[in-house]
């Protein structure tokens, strides 16, 4: 009698759940919108882009790179057929654009820009439609390269009276900040067929002369007591390998330093080892006396071979640091 229960229990179960009809429900495909799909072609004058990302600003931040792909496309195939002004460094440049003009044109900064459309389209995905008028575009890399440059010139007039090592940082900062400025004259120069880039590629190259003419220029001699004089040949090296120029006596001319290195060495003995604990003082001075970079340093050398070999260590322990950290950071003295 139960297993009939059972039976016409699970019969009528079947029964029920046959009976009941699944829903379907219908769900409407949303359709990209059509400028999106198709987006304006780029004309002589207009370019466009699409882009699309987690927000709108991150969607604006895919078109503008977008863009710069296709401002880079119409810069190489306007390239070979404008005459761009054949003048020092720009002629050298052009050697190499046309196989890197695509990587030079997208470090130009495409600051001015319209956005045109913009929707959320879903659940964290945003799309854009944005436009960059190439003659507004033109003006705002002429406005920034003139920005550049009349700030390297207010910091140059602020130079006078300064030591060699500021005035070298200024020129060093000044032609790291120029880096791009052959790219830029280049795309305005496609841009605008009447852009005369002479007095900015004069500009360019004055700022280059007057770094390689400190650099060039700049001087240092070492000098140290008895207990430091193994660590005279480390500092040297170090500077060497920066392009510095190490003089073998002091000079009194305004462009040359003075390496001061003293060293304190004390002897002891722990567990079968020789120390020599060394208290090492450095300093820089320019050719008024002035000090103008310094640095204190506490090394122990060790051996079981004896003292010499010791202090030995300790000079071994110095370019470890010169290699690890970088001689400036060494010497306190920042190029």
């Amino acid at each position: 009698m139960k297993i009939f229960i059972i039976l016409l229990s699970l019969a009528l179960l079947f029964l029920s759940g046959c009976s009941v009809q699944k829903r379907v429900v219908s769900v409407d495909k949303k359709e990209l919108p059509a400028w999106f799909v198709s987006q304006p072609k780029t004309t002589s004058n207009i370019l466009y882009a699409t882009g699309e990302g987690k927000n709108r600003e991150e969607a604006i931040k895919d078109a503008l790179s977008l863009m710069s792909s296709t401002l880079s496309v119409y810069i190489a195939s306007k390239f070979d057929s404008k005459k761009v002004e054949n003048m020092g460094i720009i002629n050298n440049y052009q050697q190499t654009i046309r196989s890197e003009i695509g990587s030079s044109v997208k470090k130009i900064r495409i600051s001015n820009y319209e956005l045109l459309k913009s929707q959320e389209f879903s659940f964290n995905r945003h799309i854009v439609l944005i436009k960059s008028d190439k003659k507004i575009l033109f003006e705002s890399l002429k406005k920034e390269l003139e920005q550049k440059f009349m700030s390297i010139e207010k910091r140059q007039e602020n130079l006078a009276g300064q030591n060699i090592l500021k005035q070298f940082r200024v020129c060093k900062d000044a032609k790291n900040s120029l880096i791009n400025i052959p790219n830029t004259i280049i795309v305005m120069s496609v841009l605008d067929k009447n852009f005369d880039s002479s007095d900015y590629i004069e500009k360019l190259q004055s700022v280059n002369s007057d770094y390689d003419k400190l650099e060039s220029n700049i001087t240092f001699s070492i000098e140290t007591n008895e207990e430091a004089k193994d660590l005279e040949p480390v500092i040297r090296s170090g500077l060497s390998k920066k392009r510095l120029q190490i003089l073998a006596q002091k000079e009194d001319l305004n462009t040359h330093l003075r390496v001061i290195i003293n060293s304190k060495i004390e002897k002891a003995k722990a567990y079968g080892f020789v120390l020599a604990r060394s208290a090492i003082s450095i300093v820089i001075k320019d050719y008024k006396g002035i000090i103008i970079g310094s640095n204190k340093l506490n090394i122990i050398g060790q051996s079981t071979q004896g003292y010499a070999d010791a202090k030995e260590h300790v000079a071994e322990k110095l370019n470890a640091m010169v290699k690890k950290d970088g001689i400036e950071k060494v010497i306190g003295l920042s190029f």
